[in-house]
């Protein structure tokens, strides 16, 4: 048996599964799916970009930058001089500020 299954190609290997089994599988592997895209959508929202990058996102001017980090709108990290903003609060902070369509 073993040197019959050495001569068959793998491709053409078929597999008898119990239904409930092929469902189980099947749902698990769905569930792990799920997963990876949520990780994936949250660790798009975890990068950091510098300030100058997140005011020009903005489309605003370096006081009005200034301004809204001084009134704390929007939180940042800074390390020295250098100034970093998560991206997920900068979606945060513009889904806030969003202003509905008209029906």
């Amino acid at each position: 048996m073993q040197s019959t299954l050495q001569n068959i190609n793998p491709s053409t290997l078929l597999f008898v599964v119990p239904e409930e089994e092929w469902r189980n599988l099947h749902d698990m592997l769905e569930q792990i799916i799920d997963l990876i895209t949520r990780r994936n959508a949250n660790d798009a929202n975890c990068e950091w970009i510098e300030s100058e990058a997140a005011r020009k996102l903005l489309g605003i001017s370096p006081k009005t930058w200034q301004n809204y980090r001084d009134q704390r709108l929007i939180p940042f990290s800074q390390i020295g001089r250098k100034i970093y903003v998560n991206r997920a609060d900068l979606d945060a902070f513009l889904r806030q500020h969003q202003i509905p369509s008209r029906k």
